[in-house]
């Protein structure tokens, strides 16, 4: 598999690449690239086949969407790119209607996020989270206005919950509507919740998978070593971070554990392998990368040539199972067998 094994992002004609660059990193002092350091790997992937760039008004105060913009355009290769960006977050302090994805701030927030990027259309909109107030039908009807108005082309659904992406899909359905075709959730080894709603929802709904933080901001790299309750390492969870310590936890240093014999056994770095195992996983149509050195997005684009075996896939999923919650523990084969009689039954697929 390489870059150019283009894929559709979900039931939709959008043709993105397996790894997409997320450019979170891009004009981010503490943990973030210089300009410089940004655009070599702006270049490095384009160069590579890459055609699936990730940004949104907030990452670094919008000066992400500004450089992407900024190399996009000096190297004129706008029609061959697939641009996506993210609105939700409020812009103004004290100024309710500067967030959220009521029809005000939507608008408002396409005008700032097209200047930026220098484009008089994005290929993919993404609310960026759920708001809990706006009705998930004024969603529908201003993003499809601006399908239909040509600002956009497609819009998914970033951090929202199962029933609300399921809802959006089937009054848009209904209706004969424009759908979303995605949903950007974050998914890695230490990070498989989505599993119980959200992937099964995505594939009933045609909506494509893109995880973000398929290394847990660093922590499946092996950047990390334990110290207490928390770690020591040269990366973002070690200062002011969104994540805090959730991601040192018991289970997660045996998940990492696991992953560095599988590693070992396969003589690669950790974190191709655990992009290989994310990227195997139903429903994922594309894996977020971020990278904040050439040489990470290099070691990074390998995980598309590493072949893990089935004995493999299975020791790290088992490694990182869920621990059974209800309702979802009583969806076992036994309780198959129960409901029909001492048969196993598999509906089709």
């Amino acid at each position: 598999m390489n870059l150019t094994s283009f894929r559709t992002l979900g039931r939709s004609g959008l043709i993105v690449s397996p790894l997409a660059l997320g450019t979170m990193t891009f004009g981010t002092p503490r943990w973030g690239s210089t300009d410089d350091v940004s655009e070599a790997i702006f270049r490095a992937y384009v160069e590579a086949g890459g055609n699936f760039l990730d940004t949104a008004d907030v990452y670094s105060g919008g000066r992400s969407e500004e450089l992407l913009g900024r190399y996009v355009t000096d190297y004129g290769l706008r029609d061959q790119l697939v641009l996506a960006s993210k609105f939700s977050f409020n812009a103004q302090a004290g100024n309710p209607h500067a967030g959220g994805n009521g029809r005000k701030n939507v608008h408002r927030a396409l005008e700032g996020s097209l200047r930026r990027l220098q484009t008089d259309y994005l290929d993919l909109y993404w609310l960026h989270t759920w708001d809990m107030v706006t009705p998930v039908e004024e969603v529908l009807q201003t993003l499809g206005d601006l399908v239909r108005a040509g600002k956009i082309r497609y819009f998914g659904f970033s951090n929202v919950p199962a029933w609300y992406a399921a809802q959006a899909a089937t009054l848009a359905a209904v209706h004969h509507v424009p759908a979303p075709i995605a949903l950007q959730l974050e998914y890695s080894l230490v990070s498989r919740t989505i599993e119980q709603e959200h992937v099964a929802a995505a594939q009933a709904c045609g909506l494509g998978i893109t995880p973000w933080s398929p290394l847990a901001a660093g922590f499946l790299a092996g950047k990390y070593e334990r110290e207490g309750s928390g770690a020591t390492g040269p990366g973002r969870l070690t200062g002011p971070n969104p994540f805090g310590n959730s991601k040192f936890t018991d289970h997660n240093w045996r998940v990492l554990e696991t992953l560095r014999d599988v590693a070992a056994q396969l003589q690669r770095p950790l974190a191709q392998v655990a992009l290989a195992w994310t990227l195997a996983q139903p429903g994922i149509s594309s894996l977020i990368l971020g990278a904040s050195r050439l040489e990470q997005l290099h070691d990074n684009l390998a995980s598309l040539d590493v072949q893990l075996t089935t004995e493999q896939l299975q020791q790290l999923s088992d490694a990182s199972a869920l621990a059974p919650t209800s309702p979802y523990g009583i969806f076992s084969a036994a309780v198959n067998r129960s409901i029909f009689g001492g048969h196993q039954v598999q509906a089709w697929r």
